[in-house]
């Protein structure tokens, strides 16, 4: 996970020092994490990233869209000093690009044009008094601050019309309908346009363009895919916290192809009011009667008039006072302002390389570990969190790659809570001890319950550390940090190691679950920092799908499955597993059973959770799998319910080449067999031809040594044929 930053640098302070620096993010001034040296991922790889959100997501409370986009530049820089990096109005122009000691996302030349461009006078605006036209001026930002040189009207607004750096990785929205909208506008996919024209008033149209002699240009789509699309998790309001699962919500980015030493990840959460239609409600509801508020519809949902309700107050301006009773004089103030009613949030991170991976690794499969949290009590460190691994537990499978990096601060507020020298992040990883309670014995303790899972806080001797199957040196190396200095005076607290840590790319050999902890922040002042990694002999994925549908496959596997748009009323979250015939036959014996239909495996097994009714009603899903043997007739296809494997149903199915296909409704257990009542009837088909062979046979070496029975035989053909002749 890379880290948000919330404008902060490296200041010592609670509060970060400038919420100007580099973007608006509309957080309050305690987020966000210190820079640290920069981590770098490898193309290719799952990153993990997690958020949370104070306002509802996926909630009839209100509208709500979160998207995630990345962007790379050559000066793209975290800078080394809190102040914003200056901007010439003049000569509308920055002059402070290369100057590494400020911080800079996007340039001068994006934000002069934002501040020369006429702003889109089609755009609700409530009753805010813009300043002035340019598209530096929102509802959101009616006086035209700068935050860095970020253009306030594409942070506002997505997707945005004019050209930006940003590239889209996902959206998540609380209606997924809007799906196909997004992707065919992302400018992934799509260009952008825009006038090119020296002069302090820019068009933000071709009519206006072409009428002041300037030259509309198109500006190419970035070329890309166009991004994930699905529903929002789930979040409640006024909860900056946990999902439904307790756990973070989060959505795994596979890092793209963009190799880049300097790039930044953007999340923005675009949240709006359920008072009024945010999508149809556009410039012609501004118009104000007698300066009474906009002409947005608040009242004929309360079967008020138009009249009656401005009268009572039901109008949407700041502040209102509403008149709830008819026969009381007397009214009630809201607590509203317009320019937060439909408003966006934004995060950034501190910047990050994208690296390409050796080509004999190209086709691998990667998995990053790090580090989130930062120094000091829950309460100190609110609204960020105290130290965890991310993902706290990781599933993988052997031979698969992990790449373990994090990095710490040496800048953090003196008085945050903390173990080792004050202001200093310090992690490490020591597999724990094992557990002293077996896990999941439903016959000697209660069934269902999970006992000592992360209950240890002595680390195993580093002789006997089986850890993911690494060699001593890398064990070493995790648990020391690279430092193993007999004068260090902090007592084993690590305060000699760099607060960056980077193993880099190891091969996981060993199967099995490992804990495993940070010696020096596991306490009640920081809490525990655990985690878990659990390594299969087989690959096991995860994806999100809802009702806009998609596709999904086991990493490295030859199973997948479609889903077409409407199939899952809401969103999905799979869990994909394939096995090898051999570990599909373990996993069987070890719940003592055994696949009575069918003769052969003709295919591995794939496994989709939950292994329950997945779809709307009347809606179905395909499944494609590869077979182990070529086309033939009597392959089947067979479902069981993979908590039990025990009893198994023949799916529909046809086959085309060395492929298998079938629809379904629900996840299970699948596998291709060969069909025992066409085997059966084809051994008996054989044996009846080789009884008559014997028969025959056994006939001929009969009469050959009884030639006397031969003639008989044919004197009493003779008679017959006669007798039958005189009956004719």
């Amino acid at each position: 996970m890379d880290r948000g930053s919330n404008n902060r640098l490296n200041e010592a302070t609670f509060a970060r020092a400038n919420a100007n620096r580099l973007f608006d993010s509309q957080n309050n001034n305690r987020g966000g994490y210190n820079v640290g040296s920069s981590l770098y991922y490898y193309a290719g790889s799952t990153l993990q990233i997690e958020w949370t959100n104070q306002h509802s997501c996926n909630n009839p409370n209100s509208h709500c869209e979160l998207v995630i986009q990345y962007m790379c530049g050559d000066f793209v820089r975290d800078g080394t000093t809190t102040n914003q990096i200056p901007y010439n109005k003049g000569s509308n122009s920055g002059t402070d690009d290369k100057n590494m000691k400020y911080g800079m996302h996007e340039g001068s030349d994006y934000y002069g044009k934002c501040y020369r461009r006429q702003r889109n006078k089609g755009l609700f605006t409530a009753d805010q008094k813009l300043k002035k036209d340019s598209a530096i001026y929102t509802r959101q930002n009616p006086n035209g601050n700068r935050r860095g040189y970020e253009c306030p009207e594409e942070r506002d607004y997505y997707p945005y019309w004019h050209p930006t750096p940003w590239r889209d990785v996902v959206v998540m929205t609380n209606d997924p309908h809007r799906c196909e909208y997004y992707k065919n506008e992302t400018e992934n996919v799509k260009s952008r346009w825009s006038c090119l024209l020296d002069t302090n008033e820019i068009p933000n149209n071709k009519q206006d363009c072409d009428q002041k002699k300037g030259k509309w240009t198109e500006s190419p789509a970035h070329g890309i895919p166009a991004p994930d699309c699905r529903e929002t998790e789930f979040t409640r309001d006024n909860h900056l916290g946990n999902g439904l699962s307790g756990h973070p919500n989060t959505y795994n980015w596979k890092v793209p192809s963009f190799i880049h030493d300097k790039c930044v990840l953007r999340i923005r959460y675009n949240v709006s009011t359920d008072d009024y239609d945010p999508w149809r409600t556009t410039a012609a509801n501004n118009e104000q009667k007698n300066n009474e508020g906009s002409l947005v519809d608040i009242y004929t949902r309360y079967k008020l008039t138009e009249e009656d309700g401005r009268n009572r107050g039901y109008k949407f301006e700041g502040n209102p006072a509403v008149e709830v009773f008819e026969d009381a004089d007397f009214k009630l103030k809201l607590a509203m302002n317009t320019n937060q009613y439909g408003r966006v949030f934004q995060d950034r991170s501190h910047t990050f390389a994208i690296k390409r991976l050796i080509k004999i690794l190209e086709d691998q499969t990667v998995h990053n570990l790090n580090v989130r949290g930062k120094r000091g009590n829950i309460v100190q460190v609110y609204p960020a969190v105290e130290y965890d691994f991310v993902p706290n537990t990781l599933e993988m499978a052997t031979k698969e790659l992990i790449h373990i990096q994090w990095t710490g601060s040496n800048t953090n507020p003196k008085e945050a809570d903390g173990n080792g020298k004050a202001q200093t992040d310090r992690s490490n990883v020591v597999q724990l001890t094992s557990q002293v309670y077996p896990e999941g014995d439903s016959k000697t303790y209660a069934p269902g319950l999970v006992y000592g899972h992360y209950g240890n806080n002595y680390p195993i001797f580093l002789n006997q550390s089986q850890f993911l199957g690494l060699p001593s040196s890398d064990l070493k190396n995790l648990a020391y940090l690279g430092t193993m200095n007999k004068n260090d005076q902090s007592g084993g607290q690590l305060d000699d190691a760099d607060p960056y840590f980077d193993l880099g790319l190891r091969n996981v050999t060993n199967t099995g679950t490992f804990h495993y902890m940070c010696t020096r922040n596991n306490d009640f002042s920081n809490r525990d920092q655990k985690g878990r990694i659990i390594v299969y002999p087989y690959s096991v994925t995860y994806h999100s799908l809802g009702w806009a549908g998609g596709s999904a496959s086991v990493t490295e596997g030859t199973s997948s499955l479609s889903v077409p748009e409407g199939s899952f009323e809401k969103l999905q979250n799979l869990r994909l597993e394939e096995w090898s015939i051999q570990q599909g036959e373990r996993k069987l014996r070890a719940k003592g059973q055994a696949i009575s239909v069918g003769k052969e495996y003709a295919s591995h097994f794939f496994v989709i959770l939950p292994a329950e009714r997945l779809t709307a009603k009347g809606k179905v899903f395909t499944v494609k799998m590869s077979l182990t043997m070529e086309d033939n007739d009597n392959i089947k296809m067979y479902r069981s319910n993979p908590a039990t494997l025990s009893s198994w149903s023949k799916v529909d199915s046809h086959i085309n080449g060395r492929t298998i296909q079938f629809q379904t409704n629900q996840g299970g257990a699948f596998v291709a067999r060969t069909s025992s009542s066409n085997v059966i009837l084809i051994v008996a088909i054989v044996l009846t031809f080789s009884m008559i062979i014997i028969l025959i046979t056994g006939t001929i070496c009969y009469f050959r040594r009884r030639p006397e029975k031969l003639l008989s035989v044919k004197s009493k053909l003779t008679r017959m044929h006669k007798s039958t002749q005189n009956l004719i």
